[in-house]
């Protein structure tokens, strides 16, 4: 693409009010390089079992949500100010639902369970 057709798209998405987020080569580097402890640091958990079993799944389940944030900042671009703010509030707007959705299925599954099947929970219960 030439300087003319970058500049042309560039005003045209400025003419939308459509900010298109631009990342450096650092920023990549450094996403790539916290991705890439990230992932190194729950292997080498579960590798050495430094932990408790039940720590190392709590240290592993923050440390992915933490590697989450680090792709939507660092390789999607994600942030406040990209799309007027639309792309966060989508975001969150879909993790709201998720967690709706979620939770009311396992709230759901678990009184189906206890209603269904009343007479084999309360043998369950009887057993030592």
């Amino acid at each position: 693409m030439s300087a003319a057709t970058t500049h042309a798209e560039q005003a045209a998405h400025d003419a939308h009010g459509i900010e298109i987020p631009h990342a450096s080569y650092r920023d990549y580097t450094i996403g790539f390089v916290l991705s890439v402890i990230l992932t190194a640091i729950p292997f080498g958990l579960v590798m050495t079992g430094a932990l408790s079993p039940a720590v190392t799944a709590v240290t592993i389940l923050g440390l992915a949500v933490v590697q989450i944030v680090v792709h939507m900042v660092y390789f999607l671009h994600m942030s406040p100010k990209a799309e007027g703010g639309w792309s966060i509030t989508s975001l969150i707007f879909t993790i709201i639902v998720v967690g709706i959705m979620l939770s009311g299925s396992l709230w759901v599954m678990s009184h189906l369970n206890a209603n269904m099947m009343p007479q084999a929970h309360e043998e369950m219960s009887q057993i030592p």
